[in-house]
């Protein structure tokens, strides 16, 4: 026992010892140094440390889905082709025809039983029915189209009102909006698909010709002319096109936006075509290549490099060199932003057009005209024609070929028709301007010839027959 306490209190003492020497040895050393300090101290970053919810809230579409789908119809196209003839078929001397079916969309917008659709999707048609979201189904009589927009309007007779939808302002929608597209696609009728609307004035065929809402909600055979609408339900376009190698949906569709089809729709019913206004000017849009070719510090905005005569622009007094740059509340960044909105006008309407001249910004009143030029097939530009023009030809009627398509104009100059000559019929219907050539051109039936009567430079009357 007295070994053990003796261990205890050596232990106790060495501890004891061992402290006291570090405590006078190595602490009292420890004084402050001199040392040298950067003066580029770390950036304190400030951090958010609020916790956020990981659940973002997703739109709602059931609402806009029920204002819709009733007023959106399936539209059947029945056409009957002429197909290649058989030894047997003129042995029995008969004619090889076969039925064709096509299907696609329609919007009804009226209670009265107008529907709106795509011109190709009723295009070369015997017979046109129309099947309601209840299965009802009546056959549509084709009141009027328009090729160049892609639209045509229908209509249905009923007892009833039916359920329609009214046209939005396409102008409002905005880039990254919401959107449904709702149609018939592969014959499953009612079907709702979803998306953003990821540009505008879009532009596929390559001449100016488009002003495209493209959406990439997906959009397959049988949607055409259905409808994009809003979250609030609001028709902001007719579902057209799709961008694809393949056929069906792969990204990206295209819709002509409300504000251009109910101008064209309402043109139809109360003209029975469409009364276009246009501006007069050629040129293009800018890009920074093309303002450093043209000198200019500017690479937004159309660049007039022409004023045609007789024109709203001319009497404008728009020049040459001038940089559109809005019209009425319309930026005008490339050539589809002013068709598109021009596409949306009549004549006799005035527009107001902002534009630069030599750097300073001023604001002219435009009345719009009713064009004075028709690009027509196979031949090229014709425009109507002056007293000074018919004399020329001692001629009664015509219009004047104003620019031959370089495609087919060694043809037509051996056959001694030139610009400046004057085409006097098509298909036997005397013209008295470009509104007669277009009528006589968009009215032949399918597969009819296309019969056109010019005086050639001699002074003779020539008919030329194209198939």
């Amino acid at each position: 026992m007295k070994k053990i306490l003796t261990l205890m209190f050596i232990s106790v003492l060495g501890g004891l010892l061992t402290l006291g020497g570090y405590k006078l040895f190595f602490e009292n050393e420890s004084q402050p140094l001199a040392v040298e300090q950067s003066s580029d101290f770390p950036v304190f970053v400030p951090t958010n440390n609020t916790i956020t919810s990981t659940s973002v809230m997703a739109p709602n579409f059931v609402e806009a889905a029920e204002k819709s789908l009733d007023a959106v119809v399936h539209v059947k196209n029945t056409a009957i082709l002429t197909g290649p003839t058989s030894m047997r078929d003129l042995f029995y001397g008969r004619s090889s025809q076969r039925a064709q079916v096509g299907t696609g969309s329609g919007v009804i917008i009226s209670p009265t039983g107008y529907i709106v659709t795509n011109n190709h999707v009723i295009k070369n048609a015997n017979e046109i029915s129309i099947t309601l979201n209840d299965n009802k189904s009546y056959s549509a009589e084709l009141i009027g189209t328009d090729e160049t927009t892609d639209i045509a309007l229908l209509k249905i007779e009923t007892d009833d009102d039916l359920p329609f939808m009214a046209f939005g302002d396409s102008d409002n929608a905005k880039i990254g909006e919401w959107v449904l597209a709702v149609g018939n696609p592969f014959n499953l009728n009612s079907t709702v698909t979803a998306g953003i609307i990821s540009a505008k004035s879009r532009d596929l065929s390559g001449n100016h010709s488009q002003s495209f809402i493209q959406t990439d909600a997906a959009v397959n055979p049988g949607n055409s002319g259905g409808a994009l609408v809003n979250t609030n339900g609001d028709l902001i376009g007719i579902n057209t096109a799709i961008s694809s190698q393949t056929g069906s949906y792969i990204g990206y569709s295209f819709a002509v936006p409300s504000n251009i089809a109910r101008k064209i729709v309402n043109d139809i019913m109360e003209y029975g075509n469409v009364q276009n206004g246009i501006l007069g000017v050629v040129g293009g849009a800018l890009n920074s290549k093309a303002a450093e070719e043209l000198g200019t510090e500017t690479t937004e905005g159309f660049y007039v490099s022409e004023v045609q005569e007789d024109t709203g622009a001319e009497e404008a007094g728009i020049q040459s060199g001038d940089i559109i740059k809005k019209v009425d509340n319309v930026n005008i960044n490339k050539f589809s932003d002013l068709t598109g909105y021009l596409k949306t006008k009549s004549p006799d309407d005035i527009v107001n057009v902002t534009l630069l001249r030599d750097g300073d910004e001023e604001v002219v009143s435009v009345t719009l005209l009713k064009p004075s030029t028709y690009m027509m097939p196979t031949i090229g530009l014709i425009k109507n024609a002056a007293d000074k023009d018919l004399k020329r030809f001692n001629a009664d009627y015509g219009v004047k070929i104003s620019k031959l398509d370089n495609a087919n104009k060694l043809s037509w100059n051996k056959n001694g028709v030139e610009e400046g000559s004057i085409i006097t019929k098509i298909n036997g219907k005397k013209l008295y301007s470009i509104d007669d050539a277009q009528t006589a051109v968009k009215t032949r039936q399918y597969n009819e010839p296309l019969q056109i009567e010019v005086i050639n430079t001699d002074g003779e009357k020539v008919v030329f027959n194209f198939r």
